[in-house]
């Protein structure tokens, strides 16, 4: 969430910061006119109620004083008291409609990209930042099967079956593809234990409130999948039950970063992308990933932001799967962030990269929404935490990377060296 004194003192910055991401999208002048309402509205409340309580102090003395209680003057008092007491039952439910009126506007609203954010309408202007891996590239004569194609041949992927007993967009993994799936797991979550973070099992149903705090909320509920009976979701990604486990506190400074893992399912409704990647592993209705979240000090996190992007992409590099990072332009950006780095590994089948981790700095705008704070010894009040996250990695593209890039001639797969004492075995 924005803050609504930035937008009041600063509005012309703001406007501009968000034209950024899409002029014309986001209009902060019915922000502004509520809020001056807003205030206005509370500058006559706590008149009132100053007046309020002058009455019932010059009331209570009167009284002290000697003044008989049926006195005509203590009646006007009670009289004046009344009025401004019915004043205020009128506007304080006026006050409150105005304040959620402007809170579901903001709510509405995105980050503002960093000043570090390339300026553009779309993904075809984003920019490669490097690459790594080019020796790694299987040849271009290579007769590289898709992965579905190679999983489906190996006996390790299979989608009728998953669509009869669900639907379209899923998949069951079989014998050795089970194994993989979980042998990729265990080998990310070491990994990225190994680097400081703290594993975490975290609820998979949550609130709503939750997937408020983190900004898929309102915006985006089609993308999720909801409970009907309960106020509960499917987390669309572990970003949600891991940033809101602060929710409503606040930190002591020296507790900060806090680093957390967690690998969890992950459920998305894919809401307009009918037609893309309909086939193998890239873009499924359930899929399992292992999420990175860092809780920081503000003065740290777009530095905090690069050890993350480095932690995600030390993953592709001990598996030996080439890849590049592409800083994300401002008309590509999630609605969260403030800056984010695309980490794509490369598909031989389509000779294209594909994304497989998205990094992303959120700055204070879901420590705003979720209320998580921190204190500093020796100073006054509170600040708001700088939230980042980013996958570590997407599990199924993964896998996807795997049995391409380590397809050979006679159609078996190597199995990584970093995986082999994971999975027990070299070859599929």
């Amino acid at each position: 969430m924005l803050d609504l004194k930035q937008i009041r003192e600063n509005p012309q910055t703001v406007q501009e910061l968000l034209n950024r991401r899409g002029a014309g999208q986001y209009d902060l002048q019915p922000i502004i006119e509520l809020n001056q309402r807003q205030r206005e509205l509370e500058t006559s409340r706590t008149q009132l109620q100053a007046r309020s309580n002058e009455i019932g102090k010059q009331v209570g003395q009167k009284i002290k004083g000697g003044t008989p209680a049926d006195a005509p003057e203590l009646q006007a008092l009670r009289d004046e008291g009344n009025q401004v007491k019915a004043s205020l039952s009128e506007l304080e439910p006026q006050e409150k409609d105005l304040k959620s009126q402007i809170e579901s506007l903001l709510l509405a609203l995105p980050n503002l990209p960093s000043e570090l954010t390339p300026i553009g309408k779309s993904e075809e202007e984003n920019l490669e930042v490097r690459r790594w891996g080019d020796e790694y590239i299987p040849p271009q004569d290579a007769k590289i099967l898709p992965h579905w194609e190679i999983g489906e041949k190996l006996g390790i992927l299979n989608f009728e079956r998953a669509v009869k007993v669900a639907q379209s967009r899923f998949v069951s993994l079989v014998g050795a593809g089970a194994a993989l799936e979980r042998a990729l797991i265990s080998f990310m979550l070491d990994q990225q234990t190994a680097s400081g973070y703290v594993e975490v099992i975290p609820p998979i149903l949550i609130n709503t409130q939750s997937l408020t705090a983190t900004g898929q909320l309102p915006k985006f509920a089609e993308e999720s999948f909801k409970c009907d009976s309960d106020d509960l979701w499917l987390a669309p990604t572990a970003e949600v039950p891991l940033t809101n486990l602060y929710r409503d506190e606040v930190l002591e400074a020296a507790q900060l970063p806090i680093y957390h893992c967690a690998y969890t399912p992950c459920f998305r409704r894919e809401a307009g992308s009918y037609g893309r990647d309909t086939k193998g592993l890239i873009r499924l209705h359930q899929f399992n990933k292992v999420e990175l979240v860092k809780l920081v000090h503000p003065s740290t996190s777009f530095e905090e932001l690069e050890k993350l992007v480095q932690n995600a992409a030390g993953i592709l590099e001990a598996l030996k799967l080439p890849y590049r990072v592409v800083a994300l332009c401002t008309g590509d950006m999630g609605f969260s962030s403030a800056k984010t780095y695309d980490l794509e590994v490369w598909l031989p089948s389509s000779g294209k990269y594909r994304e497989i981790s998205s990094c992303s700095n959120c700055t204070d705008f879901q420590a705003r929404r979720g209320n998580i704070r921190f204190k500093e010894a020796g100073k006054k009040g509170t600040q708001f935490v700088h939230t980042l996250n980013g996958s570590g990695l997407a599990v199924g593209r993964t896998m996807s990377a795997v049995l391409e890039n380590y397809q050979q001639p006679d159609g078996t797969v190597k199995i990584p060296d970093v995986l082999q004492p994971y999975l027990g075995r070299e070859v599929l």
